[in-house]
């Protein structure tokens, strides 16, 4: 799949939480950067960044497997309020409207709360696979990764 043109995903609201729309990148082959959107966690009224998501538009093999469509990081002083999981859900949507589906999200085996936040936003975990040596997230010391989808 190759995404050509960069879709307006809309407001994205969650009571007090909104996803603000960082940038759109066209994918980059030569450097191994599929397309994507990166969007900031605000608070809807005071602005406050709380952390960050991320759609990435491709079934790649590295993506299904490994990386995931979505990955996001909660601010620490943010934790515990279903952030990741609330804004997961506010994507789906915009993700369909790309053809994504399913959708696979990772995270690895001992992060107990990215995990949660994998089951809260309604995904199942599949399993759990050994990340390949050539991999990068390998190549910085991760040797697996949960995988879960969302159909």
């Amino acid at each position: 799949m190759v995404i050509t043109r960069f879709m307006d995903p809309g407001e994205l609201v969650d009571n007090e939480l909104q996803l603000a729309l960082d940038d759109f990148h066209f994918a980059d082959e030569s450097r191994g950067i599929v397309p994507h959107y990166r969007f900031r966690m605000i608070h809807r009224l005071t602005r406050t960044y709380m952390g960050n998501i991320s759609l990435r538009l491709s079934n790649a093999p590295a993506i299904v497997l490994y990386a995931g469509h979505i990955g996001y990081g909660v601010e620490e002083m943010f934790r515990g309020n279903h952030y990741a999981a609330r804004s997961v859900k506010l994507l789906i949507p915009h993700a369909r409207s790309h053809g994504i589906s399913p959708i696979w999200i990772t995270c690895n085996p001992d992060n107990y709360p990215s995990r949660r936040s994998c089951e809260l936003a309604g995904a199942r975990l599949v399993e759990i696979v050994d990340l390949p040596k050539d991999n990068p997230m390998y190549k910085i010391g991760e040797r697996q990764k949960c995988r879960y989808r969302i159909d």
